[in-house]
């Protein structure tokens, strides 16, 4: 984790920001030499080669529960009022 001034960040907030997103690093930002707050990516995105690695790792459904799943979304499609025409 990388130790960063509060006047340091203050001066390069948009460059300091986009390193903790895009880059994923995280931040101890200090004040007067004491620890104020950790700084931390709120959400990071994966990667197609990530997602592509994950997908033997996940579970997949059946033949079986694949058709119970298409009959369940053609049910629920159904019931779904008809579409008003954008004449009436």
């Amino acid at each position: 984790m990388k130790t960063v001034t509060v006047t340091e960040a203050a001066r390069n907030f948009s460059d300091f920001i986009n390193r903790v997103h895009y880059q994923g690093e995280s931040a101890l930002l200090v004040k007067g030499g004491r620890p104020m707050v950790k700084v931390t990516p709120a959400h990071r995105s994966s990667t197609a080669a990530e997602l592509a690695e994950l997908w033997p790792t996940l579970a997949h459904l059946t033949v079986a529960e694949a058709g119970v799943l298409g009959d369940e979304l053609e049910a629920a499609r159904n019931r779904l009022p008809a579409p008003a025409s954008q004449w009436d």
